[in-house]
């Protein structure tokens, strides 16, 4: 039996990353042997025949996925990783690792499938395969059966605070509407004054998800987030999700969108919201649990993973344009993911020579 090599982060946890491992090696060891190497491993596969190497490059030239794909005698090179071309900070590292993959398993929404061919990252398109994220029902029960009444709605914010979720704009639009609670369930680390945090919560715990019923909404306005998994998380809750197209999500029935960068339409499309019929609340409901049932699943998300595997499709990827170029090997190095950035630069030298902060 041939092996696969996965690179990606693996564990119990029922979040993603580290939910995307498990899920999909489980499900991948029905047909292959599977092996699970960390991203941020810095060694060498040296493959056998028939092997094939499956996973999440690193900014780091050295891990293990970067290194190993260079490698001859794999039957197969495919990368996995989410995808927002948007933000070259986030992607501008895949221009140097993808023209030795046979397919980009890019992990997105609709949303950026749609506007790749827009960005500094279109030349990536012949290899790109849209890979929609999923969830374990059993591990996201429905929680939420019962909405508050009109006026009386919640919010929450679920996650962490790099640039790309923008919750800068999201205090703005809480400062803008004092009548109405914006919660966040996740990191204290940096302060919002208009947003009630609640610190961290592990949502494997009942108790911490009896918490949820509190909430009405998810609210999530990221300006370059490739398809946060809290979105179909709160969707399996019963939670409605409320999020800028930019964070991967639109046109979908049960997601309702609000515009970047135009926050007097978001406070508005929010008030509607507070007011909605209850009934059009639990229509929503009812069909984004369809979506998580039937789409939103680690089977059909595995199934494509191994149509990848098995396929023999692998394009030349087009040439960028010499502006393309510049702000690609610009962000690789200016990224604050880069290992050339200067902070981190800086931070290396330090302890090279033991200098503390």
């Amino acid at each position: 039996m041939n092996t696969v090599h996965l690179v990606y982060p693996s564990g119990p946890a029922i979040y993603t990353p580290f939910a995307i491992g498990r899920e999909l090696s489980e499900r991948l060891s029905r047909n292959y042997e599977v092996q699970i190497h960390h991203h941020r491993a810095t060694y060498t596969i040296h493959p056998e025949p028939g092997d094939v190497l499956l996973g999440h490059p690193h900014w780091d030239p050295s891990a293990v996925f970067n290194s190993s794909v260079r490698e001859p005698g794999w039957r197969r090179r495919l990368c996995l990783h989410p995808f927002a071309p948007g933000d070259p900070k986030q992607v501008a590292h895949l221009d140097k690792v993808l023209p030795h993959c046979d397919l980009f398993l890019a992990i997105t929404g609709s949303y950026w499938i749609k506007a790749l061919p827009h960005t500094h990252c279109r030349h990536f398109v012949p290899k790109v395969v849209h890979l929609d994220l999923a969830v374990n029902r059993e591990h996201f029960p429905r929680v939420k059966t019962t909405f508050n009444p009109p006026g009386q709605r919640q919010f929450v914010y679920i996650g962490n605070h790099p640039w790309y979720k923008n919750l800068g704009y999201l205090d703005s639009i809480a400062m803008r509407m004092p009548h109405i609670k914006f919660s966040w369930i996740g990191s204290t680390k940096k302060r919002y004054r208009h947003l009630s945090q609640l610190g961290r919560y592990d949502f494997s715990d009942p108790a911490a998800r009896n918490l949820l019923r509190n909430f009405d909404f998810l609210i999530t306005v990221g300006n370059a987030d490739a398809n946060p998994t809290t979105i179909i998380e709160s969707m399996a809750w019963g939670l409605i999700p409320i999020c800028t197209p930019q964070s991967g999500y639109e046109g979908v029935e049960g997601i309702v969108n609000i515009p970047l960068n135009n926050i007097e339409r978001a406070c508005k499309i929010i008030e509607i919201m507070q007011q909605e019929d209850a009934g059009r609340l639990y229509a929503w409901q009812a069909s984004n649990w369809h979506l998580i049932d039937t789409h939103f699943t680690w089977d059909r998300f595995a199934s494509q993973v191994l149509d990848a595997i098995e396929s023999d499709a692998s394009p030349e990827m087009n040439k960028p344009t010499w502006q393309d170029q510049i702000v690609l090997t610009w962000n690789r190095i200016h990224s604050p993911l880069s290992i050339w950035h200067p902070r981190k630069l800086l931070r290396r030298i330090r302890s090279r020579l033991g200098w503390k902060k």
